[in-house]
């Protein structure tokens, strides 16, 4: 995925199916410096991570 995708996405208010290794995440916040992404997945919400853009994938 692309960074302005990514941040698209983090700002609709739809929840759009996004996911990382195999995990649906949501994306809560996008560095355009970094190329980063803090996720988190549905089932565990209090996990979050740091990750590259480019590692998630819209479905």
């Amino acid at each position: 995925m692309n960074v302005g995708r990514a941040k698209e996405i983090a700002d609709s208010a739809d929840m759009i199916n996004v996911t990382y290794e195999g995990t649906q995440v949501i994306i809560q916040h996008v560095d355009e410096t970094t190329k980063m992404a803090r996720i988190y997945s549905r089932q565990d919400p209090e996990n979050e991570r740091e990750v590259p853009v480019l590692n998630l994938i819209e479905e």
